[in-house]
C-alpha cells in the first residue's frame, strides 16, 4: 500500500486556492447574468425560468411577423384576469402602431424582441447596440414608457448579445416552456405540451399569431388557474437584483 504525504501548509494553500476560485465565480454571478460554470471563461445565461414557491407563471408572446389574433388574445387574457408580457420586434411596432397601444391600455408590458429580427449572435457589439437601441426608441416613442426586458431572435444568444442588452438596462429572457405553436402542432398538443411542464415560475412562449393561439389560450388559462397558479408579468416574476442563474437559465 503507498501514502502519500502533504504537507500541512501545502494542504491548505490548495484549500484557499478552491475557495478562492469558488468565491470569484459566486460574486461574478451575483451580477445576475453569469451561468455557474467550474471553469473560464464564464458564459453569460439568460433567464429562463425562476426559483420560487409561489404559483406564479409568466406568459410571453412573441410578435415579428402577423398580427390578426393579437387584439383576440387580449380579450382572451382578460377575460381569465391573466397579465402577460409582448416582446415586439421594431419593425412590428411600426406596422401596428394601434395594437401596440392597446397592449399598453390593456395592462400588459412589452419587451424588446429586437429591431429587425435578425441572427443577432452573429452580431458584433455595436452592431447589437445599435439594433437594440433603435427598437427601444420605437417602443418609447408609442408607448411612453421604457422596456426592462429583451428575448432575443430565434433564441439565439451569446455573451456580446447579452452584455449589449445589459448595457441599456434590459435584462435577458428565454423561455422553460416552449408551446411549439410556430410548429405544425395539433390544438391538443400544443394545450398538452404547455400543461405538463407549466410549473412555479415558469415562463412560457407563445407567438401573437400561431395558427391556434386562440383555441389554446383559455384552455391554458382554465386548466393552470384551477391547478391554483396565478399569471404574471415576467418582470413581477423574476428578481430584479442579488440573485444566481445556474447553468440552466434557473
Amino acid at each position: 500500500m503507498r501514502f502519500v504525504v502533504i504537507k500541512k501548509r501545502v494542504l491548505a494553500l490548495g484549500v484557499c486556492l478552491i475557495f478562492a476560485a469558488v468565491m470569484l465565480m459566486l460574486c461574478l454571478s451575483f451580477t445576475g447574468a453569469y451561468g455557474v460554470y467550474y471553469g473560464l471563461p464564464l458564459r453569460k445565461i439568460p433567464i429562463y425560468r425562476v426559483a420560487t414557491d409561489q404559483k406564479k407563471i409568466a406568459l410571453s408572446f412573441d410578435a415579428a411577423y402577423g398580427s390578426d389574433r393579437t387584439e383576440g388574445i387580449m380579450e382572451i387574457l382578460k377575460e381569465y384576469n391573466a397579465d402577460a408580457t409582448f416582446f415586439l420586434v421594431g419593425f412590428w411596432i411600426e406596422n401596428n402602431p394601434e395594437k401596440t397601444t392597446k397592449i399598453i391600455e390593456n395592462g400588459f408590458e412589452i419587451g424588446t424582441h429586437s429591431n429587425t429580427h435578425s441572427h443577432m449572435s452573429k452580431f458584433t457589439y455595436p452592431q447589437c447596440e445599435e439594433d437594440l437601441r433603435q427598437s427601444v426608441n420605437i417602443i418609447e416613442k408609442y408607448t411612453q414608457g421604457k422596456p426592462t426586458l429583451f428575448r432575443a431572435p430565434f433564441g439565439e444568444y451569446n455573451n456580446t448579445l447579452i452584455e449589449a442588452a445589459e448595457s441599456l438596462g434590459l435584462k435577458t429572457i428565454q423561455w422553460d416552456v416552449d408551446s411549439l405553436d410556430w410548429m405544425q402542432k395539433t390544438t391538443l398538443q400544443i394545450i398538452s405540451r404547455v400543461i405538463d411542464r407549466a410549473k412555479e415560475g415558469s415562463i412560457i412562449l407563445f407567438h401573437n399569431n400561431a395558427e391556434h393561439i386562440l383555441d389554446v389560450l383559455p384552455v391554458v388559462l382554465d386548466r393552470l388557474s384551477k391547478k391554483g397558479f396565478e399569471f404574471v408579468r415576467i418582470s413581477d416574476l423574476i428578481y430584479q437584483d442579488n440573485y444566481l442563474i445556474d447553468s440552466k437559465g434557473e
